[in-house]
């Protein structure tokens, strides 16, 4: 089995940073397109391909065009999300560095279809050696006449500029990214209005991943059915992939939908390393499900994944052999979200607090009944009260470890053994 190269196409045909090269190779052909075949054609053949977003929530990428287009205001934006903070997630890292100009195509399509004539890419301050070679390839499609005022003759005007993060995980989400462009402290807004009304400085914002934008501009160049010809009639089309953890072949793969998670830990990451038996596997994320070992042979698709609790999520496949203990890390991945909670509301804020105390004492082995109980509580009012997307779904690590492996949330049985008593007795 070979990974498709469907969005990643032209990674090994120039050097991802040379426009003549990729000019050569078809570029912004799917831009010219667009500005012959009109705007509601090509809203429509990237409504028929049946792409989702690609960043985490799998909005459908034709209707959010569409409702982008339909909002007013005197300013409209579009943002790229090229944030990526989630730990084991690096995919977009891949685009921005080997064809970061067919992101920017795709931000020239979705600020053309959308009616904004203003882009943005926001870039993790982590990704700062990618910043400079992001600035002059938007200095060379200046140049090229791709950007700017009356772009190609059209009538039509796009201008675009790279945003450094400051490394904030809760700056993915669409407000806090947009409070973070206007020199505040990442943090989100409450909803209603939602972004695409009122996002950076108040004006409508489409906030939109970057694999999204590049699948986009490879859909405009070959059709909706070249896309539909992968995955599945829920989940059409392929995803990136980042491979990690204890595998022989870390790295980022692109795979048809329908492929299993077996596949894809024991084919594309090379399988397991130093010949151990599998464990678990983390999808999605930081905030992504945990799938044991015995249901690996599911297929990595949006509808098989969400029978399992869990969703594809930013993509990421974090695996973990026997040696990896799954209180210990759950652990790590708690002490994340407590440090990156951005502490506005009261949900994340004290539920990761909360949670601290209850896994020291699960890792101390001093933990109580009263203390699962208690987690329960507080997994429920995180993912039932916090503002953001990102206090709902940081609890679902923990949910789906419960699921799968309920023998590390209960008491065990203890003995002791009484000095000059060879009969050993039970402790209540």
């Amino acid at each position: 089995m070979n990974q498709v190269h469907y969005i990643t196409e032209l990674f090994e045909k120039y050097d991802g940073r040379n426009i003549d090269g990729y000019l050569k190779n078809g570029g912004f052909d799917s831009l010219k397109l667009l500005l012959s075949n009109g705007i509601e054609k090509t809203v429509g053949e990237i409504s028929a391909s049946g792409l989702q977003g690609r960043g985490g929530a799998a909005y459908p990428t034709g209707r959010k065009l569409k409702q982008a287009r339909e909002a007013k205001g005197e300013r409209k934006f579009v943002v790229c999300n090229a944030d990526e903070g989630e730990p084991g997630t690096f995919k977009d890292r891949e685009l921005l560095k080997r064809n970061i100009f067919q992101v920017i195509e795709g931000m020239i399509i979705a600020g053309i279809c959308s009616d904004a004539k203003e882009g943005i890419i926001y870039v993790r301050e982590e990704y700062k050696n990618l910043h400079d070679d992001i600035i002059k390839a938007i200095n060379k499609c200046y140049e090229k006449k791709f950007l700017g005022v009356n772009l190609l003759n059209s009538g039509v005007d796009f201008d675009l500029k790279l945003f450094s993060g400051a490394g904030a995980y809760v700056c993915g989400e669409g407000f806090a990214m947009c409070e973070s462009m206007e020199g505040k402290s990442g943090r989100p807004r409450s909803k209603p209005p939602y972004v695409k009304q009122e996002g950076f400085l108040n004006m409508p914002t489409l906030v939109i991943n970057t694999e999204t934008l590049s699948a986009i501009v490879s859909i405009i160049k070959k059709g909706a059915d070249s896309f539909k010809r992968y995955g599945t009639e829920k989940s059409s089309g392929t995803k990136l992939v980042s491979i990690s953890g204890r595998v022989n072949q870390p790295g980022v793969y692109e795979v048809p939908f329908g492929v299993t998670v077996r596949e894809l830990v024991e084919h594309f990451g090379g399988g397991i390393k130093d010949n151990a038996k599998g464990n678990f596997v983390q999808i999605g994320g930081a905030s992504g499900g945990i799938l044991p070992e015995k249901l690996w042979d599911t297929k990595y698709t949006y509808e098989n994944l969400e029978s399992r609790g869990m969703s594809i999520g930013s993509g990421a496949i974090v695996v973990a052999d026997e040696t990896n203990d799954i209180v210990k890390y759950l652990k790590v991945v708690q002490e994340f979200f407590r440090h990156e909670s951005c502490g506005k509301c009261t949900p994340c804020r004290e539920g990761n607090r909360q949670m601290k105390v209850i896994f020291d004492k699960m890792i101390d082995k001093t933990v109580a009944e009263k203390d699962f109980y208690r987690l329960d509580v507080v997994l429920n009012i995180m993912k039932n009260a916090s503002l953001c997307g990102s206090g709902k779904t940081e609890v679902d690590p923990f949910i789906t470890a419960k699921m799968y492996f309920p023998e590390a949330f209960t008491i065990k049985e203890v003995r002791i053994e009484f000095p000059g008593n060879d009969e050993e007795e039970e402790a209540v």
